[in-house]
């Protein structure tokens, strides 16, 4: 019977070793940010926007006028998103308390990352 316990317990203390080691690698590799790697910019950042336009240059074989066309389109498009985003936020900062506000910009800012 005592050759039966030990086994237990070195197979319990095994599988928590194996469980924290796994735990530890996660940790530093969420911490040094490869998890990020390859990960598109945002479309709604400078780079993204440009990304996004060369992308569908390339593509879609745009002739100048076409990407001068679209591109104007974009641009457009970008400021109607900035816009509605920022009513939206609005509206919600104007049905939050002050603390609701801060922890809204908390969220807003994490999202951002």
């Amino acid at each position: 019977m005592r050759g039966f316990w030990n086994a237990r317990v070195t197979c319990g203390v095994t599988l928590a070793l194996v469980f924290l080691c796994g735990a530890v690698i996660g940790a530093v590799v969420m911490d040094f940010g490869v998890h990020g790697r390859g990960q598109a910019v945002a479309f709604d950042t400078p780079q993204g926007k440009a990304d996004y336009f060369e992308r569908l240059q390339k593509e879609l074989d745009l002739t100048p006028a076409q990407s001068e066309q679209i591109g104007l389109i974009l641009n457009d498009f970008w400021q109607y998103y900035r816009t509605v985003l920022s009513d939206a936020k609005q509206r919600i900062e104007v049905v939050l308390t002050p603390e609701q506000k801060v922890r809204f910009e908390r969220l807003l800012q994490d999202q951002k990352r």
